[in-house]
């Protein structure tokens, strides 16, 4: 299905699931809105910690419409996250009962776009198999401060086995503005990951730990996690795993 066909669908909240594996071959991406007096140093933040979120789009304040989709922000996600003095809320399928003239909106690189590239080499992913939201963790990693935007790097894991890893590395390595290459590969305990079956988002997916390899990369749920010392009286973001899916072909080089 075509992205618009497929937004349309959230729009008319007639499908409201995780967007992995749909529309291969476009890119995919979180969505931050705040307050216009945040903008700023959250902007920074980016800057300071690309790996995490690689910014892909700035709305400026009470624009709907992004520059990556025909779309409407407010409605053409599946889920979206309600959050208010850095703590969560709520989910809700649509935002406009919540859109304010001053809200600025960023769209974030996400690692769903480069999920159809290791699917092409036969590289398997169980969260799709099992048709689950791809786990994601808090970890002891810490990002850059910019101004109350504080705290540490959220992971999404994919789960390989171990002749994967090399090829998914290089594949993905190439995808910087969806968080490139892996920041950690096994030993969870080492990014402060003690239980691999209770993630923080997301959902749990089956594997046996003596055939695959916890493998782990930057994800755009961080800045979720920086929220809460940035305490913004509203923050709007995507349901984590329920991404904006844009008009914009992913970026790939062969070599």
């Amino acid at each position: 299905m075509k992205p618009y066909d497929q937004r349309q669908l959230f729009r008319k909240q007639e499908e409201n699931g995780t967007t992995s594996g749909m529309c291969d071959n476009y890119l995919q991406a979180n969505m931050i809105t705040l307050p216009k007096e945040f903008a700023f140093d959250f902007l920074l933040f980016c800057q300071r910690n690309p790996k995490p979120c690689p910014v892909v789009d700035v709305l400026e304040a009470g624009v709907t419409k992004p520059k990556v989709a025909d779309a409407d922000i407010r409605t053409d996600l599946p889920k979206y996250r309600i959050y208010r003095n850095g703590e969560f809320k709520e989910e809700v399928d649509d935002i406009q009962d919540y859109w304010r003239e001053d809200l600025v909106t960023f769209s974030i690189g996400c690692s769903f776009t480069f999920e159809k590239a290791l699917l092409e080499v036969g590289i398997e992913l169980l969260h799709q198999q099992q048709k689950r939201v791809v786990p994601m963790y808090k970890t002891n990693i810490p990002c850059e401060k910019a101004g109350n935007f504080e705290g540490n790097m959220v992971v999404s894991m994919r789960a390989l086995k171990q002749d994967e890893i090399e090829r998914a590395s290089q594949i993905t390595e190439h995808f910087q503005t969806s968080h490139g290459g892996p920041v950690h590969i096994g030993h969870p305990e080492e990014i402060g990951i003690y239980d691999i079956h209770n993630p923080d988002y997301g959902e749990s997916i089956s594997f046996n730990d003596e055939e695959r390899v916890p493998v782990f990369w930057a994800c755009g749920v961080t800045p979720q996690n920086v929220c809460l010392h940035a305490r913004p009286e509203i923050m709007i973001s995507h349901a984590p795993g329920h991404m904006l899916i844009t008009d914009q072909l992913e970026e790939r080089k062969r070599g």
